[in-house]
């Protein structure tokens, strides 16, 4: 009698092996291996990898690292903010998309009261959260006196910033990427 089989999946990296992925990309670069292109290019391969496979073959080439080498690039990426950057950049392109009106609309309006074109139903989020407007050739996000704040790239506005596609933009603890509708 033959064991049953059970199909095979494979395992997604998790973000720690992305971590340690990205500390081999840094050393890379860093000792003159990469050249500044082909590490962003390996650096998107692994931070949009769906397998370890795909890490692997991301830093094909590369030494693991030397125990030294690794605590200097270590200590140095902490005082830098360089890690927090990148981990804070692939965050940001999982979000879900959020469009800007199209041409000819002036005001999107955002929360959890009836009637908003963006409603969100998070208790986190104000009854009248912010307001999207359209200005001049560009979009401006007003926070509206919102209780846990409006918050753009990671720094919550106080009135009113300009915005454009590709911004983080977060209401409560609702986060979008901003896109070209």
């Amino acid at each position: 009698m033959r064991p049953a089989e059970f199909p095979t999946y494979e395992v997604r990296p998790s973000e720690t092996d992305r971590e340690r992925a990205l500390e081999v990309l840094r050393d890379g670069a860093s000792s003159g291996r990469l050249s500044h292109d082909t590490f962003l290019g390996r650096m998107e391969l692994v931070l949009h990898a769906t397998s370890r496979a795909e890490l692997d073959a991301a830093l094909a080439g590369l030494p693991l690292g030397r125990p030294l080498e690794t605590f200097l690039l270590r200590t140095v990426g902490r005082v830098s903010g360089f890690r927090a950057r990148l981990v804070r950049a692939w965050r940001t392109a999982r979000l879900p998309g959020l469009n800007l009106p199209q041409a000819g609309a002036r005001t999107l309006t955002i929360g959890r009261i009836p009637g908003s074109g963006l409603r969100l139903q998070d208790s986190s989020v104000s009854r009248r959260h912010a307001e999207l407007r359209r200005e001049g050739d560009g979009w401006v996000l007003y926070d509206l006196g919102s209780a846990n704040g409006t918050h753009v790239n990671g720094h919550r506005i106080a009135g009113a910033v300009r915005v454009r596609a590709g911004d983080q933009v977060r209401f409560g603890n609702q986060e979008f990427r901003l896109a070209n509708g």
